[in-house]
């Protein structure tokens, strides 16, 4: 049996904040500095009681507004990946079946993945129809990092916005989901974290200092080594993209259309010549959005089929926080 995309949506919330709004914050920067550097112009935010599922939510009702052929009662499987979930328990999955007034008789989770997250989720929903557990899978993602930047975290904010997205993963659908590559490396988790809050570290721990270029660091917000993060991507994107490229049967020059994680412009730029694609199949979506974490994928997906590019073959690569990593093609 086969695994499609058969819809795709997503959400924004109503807050956004453009390049002119953050240097009046930091006016050492100018728009232009922050555009060229990271490529984006605007991006949004979570309101203040705006979580996660809320998210998740609005971008499941987008889907089922744009599609009357996807019914709610259809739905098998709710996978929700999210790093910012409501609340450590219950699982938001739950939370979000019962606000979309899905089924009781089927199956919710969660999973806890960044940038890599909607690749992943795409393997987990094909072994769910693969495996006759599931007809139709609806796979949300949706993450509010602006919740754990801290304020002057001017190299953080710019770069990062909230959204969220929905698919239906289903026997049928624009899209057949190909063969997987997936990696791991728990040796770089502390390159993007946030240490406490949780059960290793539960209380704040109140140790907030800045560098010398004014940047922030503190165990209670996100911290991100951005060399780090650098150097790892530009060692395993090449690897995954050559062995997603394997497992599928093809040649790189057989791909209509790459779509990578939204990370930022300047990575985007150094990937893309590194492994010497062409810029005109090398999509980008991310100057009015920022880098969305899990949602960048999805919401680059359904802007490239706005525009009729999703057309051919399509690898998809994600890869960040973890470290973790994932490819597949979609033809």
């Amino acid at each position: 049996m086969k695994a499609y995309i058969k819809q795709i949506a997503y959400y924004l919330p109503e807050i956004s904040i453009s390049n002119e709004k953050l240097i009046e914050e930091f006016p050492e920067w100018t728009v232009g500095k922050i555009a060229s550097k990271v490529g984006v112009n605007n991006r949004h935010v979570a309101g203040e009681q705006e979580t996660a599922s809320d998210m998740a939510v609005a971008a499941a009702n987008n889907l089922f507004t744009v599609d009357s052929d996807i019914r709610r009662e259809d739905i098998d499987f709710v996978l929700f990946c999210t790093q910012s979930p409501d609340y450590f328990l219950p699982t938001s999955a739950c939370l979000i079946q019962d606000r979309l007034g899905l089924r009781t008789n089927i199956g919710a989770i969660d999973f806890n993945l960044g940038c890599s997250g909607y690749v992943y989720g795409l393997a987990i929903a094909k072994g769910l129809i693969t495996g006759r557990i599931a007809k139709n899978v609806l796979l949300l993602t949706a993450e509010t990092y602006s919740k754990y930047l801290h304020p002057r975290d001017k190299g953080n904010r710019t770069i990062f916005g909230d959204a969220s997205s929905a698919s239906v993963i289903s026997t049928d659908g624009f899209v057949e989901i190909g063969e997987f590559s997936l990696g791991t490396d728990g040796k770089g988790a502390d390159n993007l974290i946030v240490r406490t809050g949780a059960s290793r570290k539960k209380e704040a721990e109140n140790d907030l200092s800045f560098y010398e270029n004014g940047n922030p660091v503190s165990s209670d917000y996100l911290y991100m080594d951005g060399t780090e993060i650098f150097t790892f991507t530009q060692k395993n994107v090449p690897i995954v993209v050559k062995d997603t490229l394997i497992k599928n049967g093809f040649e790189q020059s057989d791909i209509d259309l790459f779509v990578f994680h939204q990370a930022n412009k300047y990575m985007l730029n150094f990937l893309r010549k590194k492994m010497k694609i062409e810029e005109e199949k090398f999509y980008c979506f991310m100057s009015e959005v920022g880098n969305t974490v899990s949602s960048s994928i999805p919401v680059a997906l359904c802007e490239a089929r706005r525009e009729n590019k999703l057309k051919g073959k399509i690898l998809l690569v994600g890869f960040g926080v973890g470290y973790s990593w994932a490819g597949t093609v979609l033809q």
